[in-house]
């Protein structure tokens, strides 16, 4: 069972139940707003969809003690439950750096552990801020081929704004970070010193300006279609 947690005396951090099915529709038009203001994209997830998640027990929700809806997660399984992604992470603007996003990832995080113990917990992201709460739990940096193979996992990127890197690499290479949690090396390295993100952040930072220069270069198809309108313009 997943207590809820009550922050600083302000927030109550809980498993999602059938008495947040009202806060549905808000939540997705907040993912909407969110993506279309960092230039990125996100899986488009219907009212319906986070309904069942609710519904469920596979969501997290954070609240004012007022009753206010503050943030939200939900977790989703893929190749029969041998991958879990904790996704949607979202919070209301006005409680943004409040340091609540990390409660609400932690709690889901335990909520993931708790519902499939032998599943390896993964995500994809570009923010630094994601990567650094991903650190704190556990997760390390892996390939995309470590990611599941499932279509329908890939097919969450279809709304991104960056897809056509990911789809003209072969699944190999993106904007986004892939990054694992896996239950079975963790116990390994308990003794070894965890993956340092302060310490590897500035690296981090410089690696994806070197991928945003490789990457965002122009596509073949982009370049050809170019090549033609020049020699239309030219005849």
């Amino acid at each position: 069972m997943i207590t809820p947690e009550i922050v600083n005396d302000l927030y109550i951090v809980q498993v999602a139940n059938e008495n947040h099915l009202r806060l549905a529709e808000t939540i997705c038009h907040e993912m909407e707003e969110s993506a279309k203001a960092r230039g990125t994209g996100i899986a488009k997830r219907s009212p319906i969809y986070v309904m069942e998640k609710m519904l469920e027990g596979k969501a997290i929700v954070a609240m004012t003690l007022s009753g206010e809806w503050v943030g939200f997660c939900y977790i989703e399984t893929w190749e029969h439950g041998k991958f879990v992604a904790n996704s949607g992470l979202i919070v209301h603007p006005d409680y943004r750096k409040s340091g609540i996003a990390t409660r609400i990832k932690a709690k889901a995080f335990e909520l993931s552990r708790a519902m499939f113990p032998t599943a390896k917990i993964i995500g994809i992201t570009t923010s630094l801020a994601v990567m650094k709460i991903n650190s704190d739990l556990g997760y390390q940096p892996v390939t995309l081929s470590e990611l599941p193979g499932d279509d329908a996992f890939w097919k969450g990127c279809q709304t991104c704004t960056n897809f056509d890197i990911l789809t003209r690499t072969n699944r190999k290479h993106c904007l986004c970070t892939g990054m694992q949690y896996d239950p079975e090396e963790h116990k390994k390295e308990q003794k070894d010193e965890n993956w340092n993100f302060l310490k590897e952040s500035k690296l981090y930072e410089r690696w994806m300006r070197i991928k945003n220069r490789i990457l965002m270069r122009i596509s073949p198809s982009e370049r050809l279609r170019a090549q033609r309108n020049r020699e239309l313009e030219t005849a």
